[in-house]
């Protein structure tokens, strides 16, 4: 049989093809002969065989017919044959196929050999791609490379431990003694950093309390410095930087070795100091290893002077044309606002900037960090920045940005009159975008400040003069009117100039709202039960209010029809309307805001249907004659949930009027470090009972336990029975879709008694 070509000429052939189908023929001959030549077990020319096989392999050919011989390669003596074959088996085996295991054997020969270069081959092998098995097989011979005083082979076996720890984890006890008599810098530029890094991932307590006994951050300390001292190295310079990968790699086991160790901080802050001012910033090079300084800085007890410097260098990542960079600098920066929230306030102007950038995730975490800047002393200027971004942002932005400007403007208001125009310029601006408990959080708002009703109906009165767009808004604008309508026609206003509004033209504005189009049905409901509570507040409109209600009693829109029949009911029964329906009392102040339905009447709240509504109706009609709603009776809270950081605790109320309406608020807490988005709460009781859910103060738990969820749960037990629940969660954490169920049946008896 002719001698097959060479390598050379191969690929000089296959490059000549024009066409995909000509080099397909060149390959598919070529096979064909190396088969034929395989097949006749020709030793001579195996190994340029497979060397042409793994040619066709990285042109993305079928080669798996050659796997056996690259084992025939490795049995060899030649040291030629023996390469050949184990860069066949890294490139044609994997640990999938069984056929690697036939190789152990030799591969532990070859560790054993007299050549370096052969035990060199067998460990980069090993390193690539051996399994479990060959792992614990062939752990010992690596574990006595490392020991060896050949720099050349104790590189290749500490490359090839990291392989072998990933691979059976509970060996690394075996190869943490040899790393005591590792030189961390031989003659060429290796640094263990990355192996021991790799082998713990910074997450293993015994290598880490090891590497610290074993004085290795002095060390480390020492080469990063002779790293910025050295000059310009050909070998190992990129774009100026004295090896940018070392160091970054030095950096990252320095940030593990540092964690919660004050002694190992204190001996890397001059260093850190160092590599902060000294790295030069107009490469990227220079901006990755002042990156990885940066968390060094940050993750470690480092001073305070180093972490100031630390934000600075973020600050001025800000000012980058690298969008990258950018959002880079403001995702560390909203991970250190807890921690140094004065120092990244220096930098408020610049990330503010930032919510004006082209670049969709630049600008949500401009925002993010944003209004984590927020605070009492600068809240008037962040709100009017982040109000012009609601006004301009695209539409995914508006429901998180007005709900981060409704929970800041709660925290940080400096009066109630700034905190109702702020929440009225989000709805005038986002009405469609807000969260539902929106409108009964600033309805209680509104009926706290008593000094400000006036004010309040004349601004909602002007806002939805002719434009019913922001249903959020004629909600609460019905609401406010039907409750302070009198105040509103007498013009009553100190705060600005009053307006002069009589009775049929407040009339024209609710009856437009029933009639629009743009109306939901639950903003027709606000409407319409505004108009039935205005017959007690206007004196010369009573007959047309009452046409107008009766004009409903038809409406196909049932829950429109049932509520205008009941009202109907109400009118032809009572004689005086105002027994009824009072002027709502201010709430407690002591109430959160998420509980703001609590505060609707029987003819405010629109969210109760069917045997709920008429179960609970008496509950509310009568609150509206007491502002002592609940009372408290001393009832212990439970802690009804508490898995993966989150933790949901009951606290009770019953109810003065109707004991058996039970008033379950629920508290939902996070101990993680990242927030929990799109949280929902859903329970579900036994049919002996009726449960009403209302709407949460918000659906993102903050991390670190700095704020909660609340929300109200109203049960009617009227047989006294003893009370089960079964509650599911939703929410997303880290990334991933979270859902769990649990049963909660520790309430107790005076909850339900």
């Amino acid at each position: 049989m002719p001698a097959p070509i060479r390598l050379r000429e191969l690929i000089r052939t296959i490059r000549t093809a024009r066409t995909q189908a000509e080099e397909r023929e060149m390959i598919q001959k070529e096979c064909a002969a190396i088969r034929s030549s395989f097949r006749e077990e020709d030793n001579t020319y195996r190994c340029r065989n497979v060397a042409k096989l793994l040619y066709m392999h990285m042109l993305g050919y079928p080669a798996h017919f050659g796997q056996l011989e690259c084992l025939k390669l490795i049995a060899s003596q030649k040291f030629t044959d023996k390469r050949i074959g184990y860069l066949g088996a890294m490139l044609l085996l994997d640990e999938r196929q069984d056929v690697h295991l036939l190789m152990t054997n030799c591969i532990k020969n070859d560790l054993n050999h007299s050549t370096q270069y052969v035990q060199g081959l067998a460990l980069c092998t090993l390193g690539c791609m051996g399994s479990s098995e060959m792992c614990r097989d062939l752990a010992g011979e690596v574990e006595k490379l490392l020991k060896t005083s050949n720099s050349y082979l104790r590189k290749k076996a500490a490359l090839c431990a990291v392989h072998v720890i990933r691979k059976v984890p509970e060996l690394m006890e075996m190869f943490l003694p040899a790393t005591k008599n590792f030189d961390l810098l031989s003659n060429t530029r290796f640094v263990l950093g990355p192996v021991l890094q790799n082998w713990g991932g910074g997450r293993n307590s015994t290598l880490i309390r090891h590497l610290s006994s074993s004085q290795l951050v002095p060390q480390l300390v020492r080469i990063l410095k002779n790293l910025i001292m050295s000059g310009y190295s050909p070998e190992h310079d990129v774009s100026g930087i004295s090896d940018p990968f070392l160091q970054v790699r030095i950096l990252r086991l320095l940030r593990i070795l540092g964690r919660n160790d004050d002694d190992s901080s204190e001996a890397m802050n001059d260093i850190l100091a160092q590599v902060a001012t000294n790295t030069e910033t107009s490469k990227n090079v220079g901006n990755a290893i002042l990156y990885e300084t940066v968390l060094t800085i940050m993750d470690i007890k480092s001073e305070s002077g180093l972490r100031v410097l630390a934000i600075n260098i973020l600050g001025r990542f800000l000012l980058n044309n690298d969008k990258n960079i950018r959002y880079v600098a403001l995702t560390s920066l909203l991970k250190t606002v807890q921690t140094d929230h004065n120092a990244v306030q220096r930098h408020r102007s610049t990330i503010v900037d930032c919510l004006k950038d082209l670049d969709v995730s630049i600008k949500r975490r401009a925002m993010e960090l944003s209004f984590a800047l927020v605070n009492g002393n600068n809240v008037r200027g962040m709100m009017k920045e982040l109000l012009y971004f609601l006004d301009s942002c695209e539409p995914e932005f508006k429901a998180d940005c007005a709900s981060g400007i409704f929970l800041a403007a709660e925290k940080y208001a400096p009066s109630k009159r700034w905190h109702i125009d702020t929440i009225m310029r989000v709805l005038t601006t986002a009405g469609s975008y807000v969260r539902d408990d929106a409108v009964p959080n600033l309805i209680q708002l509104i009926t706290n400040s008593v000094e400000m009703h006036a004010y309040t109906v004349q601004r909602l009165y002007k806002a939805i003069l002719g434009d019913y767009s922001q249903q959020p808004l004629v909600q609460v604008a019905s609401w406010c009117i039907g409750e302070y309508g009198d105040l509103l026609v007498s013009g009553q206003c100190e705060e600005e100039e009053p307006i002069q509004v009589t009775e049929d033209e407040v009339l024209d504005i609710l009856e437009s709202v029933l009639i629009s189009n743009m109306s939901a049905s639950v903003t027709r409901g606000y409407a319409l039960t505004a108009i039935m509570k205005l017959s007690t507040r206007f004196t010369c409109t009573v007959n047309r209010i009452k046409k107008v209600v009766s004009i409903y009693g038809s409406s196909i829109d049932v829950e429109l029809q049932q509520r205008a029949v009941e009202y109907n009911a109400l009118f032809k029964k009572y004689d005086h309307m105002s027994d009824i329906t009072p002027v709502i009392p201010t709430a407690p102040t002591s109430k959160p805001a998420s509980a703001g339905g609590e505060l609707l009447d029987l003819l405010g709240d629109l969210n109760l249907t069917g045997e709920q509504a008429a179960s609970l109706q008496s509950l509310h009609s009568q609150s509206c004659r007491s502002a002592a709603f609940l009372f408290s009776t001393g009832i212990p809270s439970i802690t009804a949930y508490n898995k993966n950081g989150l933790k949901i605790d009951f606290t009770f109320e019953r109810s003065n009027t109707n004991p058996s309406v039970t008033v379950i608020t629920i508290q939902a807490s996070n101990s993680t470090e990242l927030d929990m988005t799109d949280f929902v709460f859903q329970a579900a009781v036994p049919k002996t009972f009726q449960l009403q859910l209302l709407s949460p103060s918000s659906s993102v738990i903050p991390a670190f336990n700095s704020g909660t969820i609340t929300q109200v749960i109203k049960v009617l037990n009227p047989q006294k029975q003893q009370l089960r629940m079964r509650i599911k969660l939703t929410y997303n954490h880290k990334g991933s879709a979270m859902q769990d169920l649990a049963e909660v049946n520790n309430f107790p008896p005076q909850s339900w008694q």
